[in-house]
Protein backbone atom coordinates (compact mmCIF):
# COMPACT_ATOMS: atom_id res chain seq x y z
CA UNK A 1 0.00 0.00 0.00
CA UNK A 2 2.42 2.62 1.22
CA UNK A 3 4.66 2.11 -2.65
CA UNK A 4 0.93 2.72 -4.46
CA UNK A 5 0.90 5.93 -2.35
CA UNK A 6 5.03 7.53 -3.18
CA UNK A 7 4.06 5.98 -6.49
CA UNK A 8 0.44 8.33 -7.07
CA UNK A 9 2.34 11.28 -5.25
CA UNK A 10 5.92 11.39 -7.70
CA UNK A 11 3.35 10.92 -10.36
CA UNK A 12 1.30 13.98 -9.53
CA UNK A 13 4.37 15.84 -8.53
CA UNK A 14 5.85 14.96 -12.09
CA UNK A 15 2.74 15.92 -14.11
CA UNK A 16 2.30 19.20 -11.92
CA UNK A 17 6.07 19.72 -13.08
CA UNK A 18 5.81 19.38 -16.43
CA UNK A 19 2.51 21.32 -17.00
CA UNK A 20 4.60 24.13 -15.60
CA UNK A 21 7.43 23.90 -18.12
CA UNK A 22 5.24 23.81 -21.44
CA UNK A 23 3.93 27.66 -20.69
CA UNK A 24 6.78 29.46 -20.29
CA UNK A 25 6.88 33.23 -21.41
CA UNK A 26 9.64 33.91 -23.93
CA UNK A 27 10.01 37.34 -23.02
CA UNK A 28 11.45 36.37 -19.35
CA UNK A 29 14.42 33.88 -19.79
CA UNK A 30 13.48 31.04 -16.49
CA UNK A 31 16.46 30.18 -14.33
CA UNK A 32 17.45 27.08 -16.47
CA UNK A 33 17.77 29.44 -19.81
CA UNK A 34 19.78 32.17 -17.84
CA UNK A 35 21.95 28.77 -16.69
CA UNK A 36 25.68 29.29 -18.00
CA UNK A 37 26.68 25.60 -16.72
CA UNK A 38 26.88 23.89 -20.31
CA UNK A 39 28.23 25.79 -23.24
CA UNK A 40 26.48 24.31 -26.75
CA UNK A 41 28.48 22.99 -28.94
CA UNK A 42 29.98 20.12 -27.07
CA UNK A 43 29.34 16.57 -28.41
CA UNK A 44 27.29 17.57 -31.06
CA UNK A 45 27.74 16.29 -34.49
CA UNK A 46 26.19 17.42 -37.94
CA UNK A 47 23.16 15.41 -37.91
CA UNK A 48 21.73 17.44 -34.71
CA UNK A 49 20.38 21.10 -34.63
CA UNK A 50 22.99 23.44 -35.51
CA UNK A 51 21.21 26.02 -33.64
CA UNK A 52 22.17 26.04 -29.55
CA UNK A 53 20.16 25.24 -27.23
CA UNK A 54 18.47 28.01 -25.39
CA UNK A 55 19.17 26.75 -21.69
CA UNK A 56 22.83 26.20 -22.74
CA UNK A 57 23.98 30.04 -23.22
CA UNK A 58 20.39 32.16 -22.09
CA UNK A 59 19.69 33.23 -25.87
CA UNK A 60 16.92 35.32 -26.30
CA UNK A 61 13.77 34.28 -28.48
CA UNK A 62 15.61 36.77 -30.93
CA UNK A 63 18.65 34.63 -31.04
CA UNK A 64 16.59 31.38 -31.81
CA UNK A 65 15.43 32.37 -34.61
CA UNK A 66 18.35 34.00 -36.07
CA UNK A 67 19.31 31.66 -39.26
CA UNK A 68 22.53 29.79 -38.57
CA UNK A 69 25.00 30.28 -41.32
CA UNK A 70 25.97 27.31 -43.94
CA UNK A 71 28.96 25.22 -42.69
CA UNK A 72 31.99 26.74 -44.34
CA UNK A 73 34.26 24.56 -46.68
CA UNK A 74 37.30 25.12 -48.44
CA UNK A 75 38.97 28.56 -47.66
CA UNK A 76 36.19 29.94 -46.06
CA UNK A 77 36.66 27.07 -43.08
CA UNK A 78 40.10 27.38 -43.01
CA UNK A 79 40.25 30.98 -42.19
CA UNK A 80 37.52 30.72 -39.17
CA UNK A 81 39.47 28.05 -37.93
CA UNK A 82 42.32 30.91 -38.09
CA UNK A 83 40.08 33.29 -36.62
CA UNK A 84 39.54 30.49 -33.73
CA UNK A 85 43.42 29.31 -33.35
CA UNK A 86 44.12 33.13 -33.06
CA UNK A 87 41.94 33.05 -30.15
CA UNK A 88 42.96 29.41 -28.54
CA UNK A 89 45.00 26.62 -30.61
CA UNK A 90 43.36 24.09 -28.12
CA UNK A 91 40.16 25.48 -29.42
CA UNK A 92 40.81 23.68 -33.03
CA UNK A 93 41.95 20.62 -31.72
CA UNK A 94 38.15 19.20 -32.33
CA UNK A 95 37.63 21.17 -36.09
CA UNK A 96 33.62 20.16 -36.29
CA UNK A 97 33.39 21.02 -32.68
CA UNK A 98 34.83 25.06 -32.81
CA UNK A 99 33.19 25.33 -36.80
CA UNK A 100 30.24 24.13 -34.97
CA UNK A 101 30.21 26.94 -32.15
CA UNK A 102 31.34 29.56 -34.64
CA UNK A 103 28.39 28.77 -36.74
CA UNK A 104 26.19 28.98 -33.68
CA UNK A 105 27.82 32.03 -32.47
CA UNK A 106 26.86 33.56 -35.75
CA UNK A 107 23.33 33.06 -35.10
CA UNK A 108 23.65 34.69 -31.79
CA UNK A 109 25.25 37.54 -33.42
CA UNK A 110 22.79 38.11 -35.82
CA UNK A 111 20.10 37.49 -33.54
CA UNK A 112 20.98 40.43 -31.55
CA UNK A 113 22.37 39.01 -28.30
CA UNK A 114 22.68 41.02 -25.53
CA UNK A 115 26.52 40.28 -24.78
CA UNK A 116 27.63 38.41 -27.30
CA UNK A 117 30.92 38.43 -25.75
CA UNK A 118 30.25 36.32 -22.75
CA UNK A 119 27.96 33.78 -24.87
CA UNK A 120 30.92 33.21 -27.48
CA UNK A 121 33.14 33.13 -24.22
CA UNK A 122 30.64 30.62 -22.82
CA UNK A 123 30.03 28.24 -26.60
CA UNK A 124 33.73 27.99 -26.82
CA UNK A 125 34.46 26.65 -23.51
CA UNK A 126 34.87 22.91 -23.86
CA UNK A 127 37.04 20.35 -23.52
CA UNK A 128 38.78 21.90 -20.88
CA UNK A 129 39.12 25.20 -22.15
CA UNK A 130 37.47 28.24 -20.05
CA UNK A 131 37.36 31.67 -22.03
CA UNK A 132 37.15 35.26 -20.63
CA UNK A 133 34.63 37.66 -22.23
CA UNK A 134 37.58 39.26 -23.63
CA UNK A 135 38.36 36.01 -25.99
CA UNK A 136 34.88 36.25 -26.75
CA UNK A 137 35.35 39.48 -28.08
CA UNK A 138 38.27 38.63 -30.06
CA UNK A 139 36.42 35.23 -31.40
CA UNK A 140 32.99 37.98 -32.44
CA UNK A 141 35.73 40.17 -34.07
CA UNK A 142 37.28 37.17 -36.25
CA UNK A 143 34.04 35.27 -37.30
CA UNK A 144 32.76 38.79 -38.01
CA UNK A 145 35.48 39.06 -40.35
CA UNK A 146 35.07 35.07 -41.95
CA UNK A 147 31.73 33.43 -41.39
CA UNK A 148 29.44 35.89 -40.12
CA UNK A 149 30.07 39.64 -41.57
CA UNK A 150 27.24 41.96 -40.64
CA UNK A 151 24.83 42.65 -42.56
Amino acid sequence: MRTRTTTAVLIAALTIALAGCGSSDDSEPSAAESSSAAPSGTGTNAAESSTPPPSSTGTSAAERAAVTPAEPTGAERDAVLAAVFDVNAKLTADEDKAIDAARNQCASLDGGATNPDHTAALRFSYDGITLTDDDGAHLNIGLRKTLCPEA
